[in-house]
């Protein structure tokens, strides 16, 4: 997984009831755009470090959908 400052992380629900979850890159720790990276969640602004799993999806900025 490769990601930028700016880009954008999904991260799918991992069980029953439990909703996707969409994140913006703040800072990139790793070498090459690779994690951990410094995120701040969209739904309640949490920031956090995160080693996202094969469950997280990016969506680089500027990307069409």
């Amino acid at each position: 997984m490769q990601a930028r400052v700016g880009d954008k992380l999904l991260v799918h629900g991992r069980t029953v009831g439990q909703h996707d979850r969409t994140a913006q890159v703040l800072e990139v720790k790793g070498e090459n755009g690779a994690p951990p990276y410094k995120v701040k969640f969209d739904d309640d602004g949490h920031e956090a470090l995160m080693s996202p799993g094969p469950d997280t999806v990016v969506r680089h900025h500027g990307e069409q959908r």
